[in-house]
């Protein structure tokens, strides 16, 4: 019997070009014209003023891990565990959730506030998902 997989992200008009930046091996994130703000996640607006002038930029794909929580239940198909559910402060500013990969699922391994980079993995030829493993050198 085939393991079950993993739920798959369904992209709207307003997250298409974070799911077409991820496929093309890039983490993109939005910026307010008006006020600078940088968020995640994609919208047409910003929430800290509300303009709708944004645009799109690709984020370094650096960032620190924030907080997490090991799963050890196996209760969502397309994982196994034990794995971090985790929230990832990127660079920029914004936090996003994510999974921890290439290192222990385990409390000494996922230090808080240690380097992360992200990684992406492809789960068919629409969706690319960002992950983050801990930071080379």
């Amino acid at each position: 019997m085939a393991e079950p997989m993993r739920a798959r992200p369904k992209p709207t008009p307003e997250t298409q070009h974070f799911w077409d930046g991820t496929r093309a091996g890039e983490l993109r994130l939005q910026r307010c014209d008006a006020c600078a703000h940088v968020y995640f996640p994609p919208r047409p607006f910003c929430p800290s003023c509300a303009s709708r002038k944004v645009s799109v930029f690709k984020a370094t794909g650096k960032g620190t891990l924030y907080s997490y929580v090991i799963n050890h239940r196996p209760a969502a198909p397309g994982f196994t565990p034990p794995y971090a559910i985790a929230v990832v402060a990127l660079e920029e500013g914004p936090r996003m959730m994510s999974n921890i990969t290439d290192c222990p699922q385990t409390p000494e391994a996922l230090e808080l506030d240690m380097a992360l980079e992200v990684t992406f993995e492809k789960l068919d030829e629409q969706i690319t998902l960002p992950l983050f493993r801990p930071a080379k050198g």
